[in-house]
Formats: C-alpha cells, structure tokens, sequence
C-alpha cells in the first residue's frame, strides 16, 4: 500500500479518514470547529496529531469529521496495535492539540469554503 494512501469513508454528514479500511477508535478526543471543508479539516487534524504520536508504537491515525449545528464535530484518535499502550498520555496529547487556538485558526483557515469565480 502506498504511504500516501488513507481510506476515505463518506456517510451523509459524517467523514472518516484512516489508513486501514475498517476504522477503529481505541482512544480519541472530541472538539467542535466552524463549518468547512471535512476533508481538509480530518487531513490537517491527522496530520498534526501524527506529528504529536508518532512515537507510539503501532499508532494509525483515525479522525471522523460530521456536520453538526454548531459546524463540524471532530472526532481525533486512532488505532493502536499493541496489546498496550499509554491511553491517557495519548489523549492528553490530542486533546492539547484540539484546545490550541493558533492550530484551530490554522485548521479553520486551510479548510474554509471557498468561493468559486464565474
């Protein structure tokens, strides 16, 4: 499988994006942004929390984006293949993430909507 190869899963509202074909949260972390693009969002998500674990061992990333009124839920976490691994220290570290307001900005600014010219 090419590395740059991620399983996009479309169901109405929600977006899951993950390199296996079945998605699988062993842990994950819940935030609310504005409403914008769901794939940019889950591939800017992903890719910052790959920065953040990718120390861990048998770490998958797996982010799940829906529509919601309030904008978009973002679901952030993965899989992990490993018969253990530091469960709170991983959602510790994706939860800071979440909460930072400069990557949340940056993340809004990435995935806006954008006009399309006539």
């Amino acid at each position: 499988m090419p590395r740059d190869h991620w399983n996009i899963d479309i169901d109405g509202d929600k977006l899951i994006l993950s390199r296996n074909p079945v998605a699988r949260f062993d842990f994950f972390v819940e935030a609310t942004l504005p409403d914008a693009s769901r794939l940019r969002v889950a591939h800017q998500v992903r890719q910052d929390m790959w920065r953040r674990l990718q120390t861990l061992r048998g770490f998958s990333p797996v982010v799940e984006v829906e529509r919601c009124e309030s904008g978009l839920l973002v679901r952030a976490g993965g899989q992990i293949d490993a018969k253990r691994f530091p469960k709170r220290w991983a959602e510790k570290r994706v939860l800071a993430l979440m909460e930072c307001p400069v990557t949340r900005q940056r993340w809004a600014r990435f995935a806006a909507h954008r006009e399309v010219a006539a």
